[in-house]
């Protein structure tokens, strides 16, 4: 069976390289089941302040590399181009620019049988499910979606993605132990979706992937093969 092709969209601050790094035991786990296509987001970071990396280092994997491009897949601050999961707007910069950057990979690299996103990235495969459910999206045509740390935007223009449950396949991964997304706000994205599966983990903020796991990760994509 050919692997199944996933399109991965990174966390906040990272970019498809180091991202590339940090879920290169997610890639071991699944070499046989699925290709991991890495994509960056269009939007430049300011570089954090050391309060700030010391704020996000709740990571089990060491920052290491990559992350001196840091890229955004929308700010929450339009003022202070920032962006926080935490923070209430009313409305939010670099969306549509970030939806087309997924256009453009689709159409010049596709096509991709699902979506993997992490953090901010997988906040945005939710909206992403939701365009492609109300066929706003026509070159989209995803089956399944992980979404591992994940949350509902607190953006008011956003509140339109959650209307109704999204009928796509999804697997929700999260760690009891995530002080950047906590559990709670992973939970909550729950019922956006029709049927999510979910995969909880005992750890932090990243990607999981233990031999522990690996069942769980084939049982959801031997359903796409």
């Amino acid at each position: 069976m050919a692997p199944l092709r996933v399109l991965c969209i990174h966390g906040y601050r990272q970019n498809c390289s180091s991202f590339r790094e940090k879920t290169g035991a997610l890639r071991k786990l699944l070499k046989k089941n699925a290709e991991l296509v890495y994509l960056s987001a269009p939007l430049k970071v300011q570089q954090a302040s050391k309060e700030e990396v010391a704020d996000k280092q709740n990571d089990s994997a060491p920052e290491s590399g990559g992350d001196d491009d840091p890229r955004g897949w929308w700010f929450s601050d339009i003022k202070a181009l920032s962006f926080s999961a935490q923070q209430q707007c009313e409305e939010s910069l670099g969306l549509d620019e970030s939806v087309t950057a997924v256009r453009e990979a689709v159409k010049d690299q596709g096509p991709f049988d699902g979506i993997l996103g992490f953090s901010q990235g997988a906040a945005f495969v939710a909206l992403l499910c939701s365009l492609q459910e109300q066929k706003l999206e026509p070159d989209f045509s995803f089956r399944f979606a992980i979404i591992v740390a994940g949350f509902c935007s607190l953006c008011t223009e956003h509140q339109k993605f959650y209307s109704s449950p999204i009928q796509m396949p999804s697997l929700h991964v999260f760690g009891l132990e995530d002080r950047v997304i906590p559990d709670k706000m992973s939970r909550e994205l729950l019922p956006s979706f029709q049927d999510p599966q979910v995969l909880i983990h005992p750890g932090g903020h990243f990607v999981p992937a233990a031999s522990a796991h690996r069942q769980t990760y084939q049982d959801f994509l031997k359903r796409f093969q």
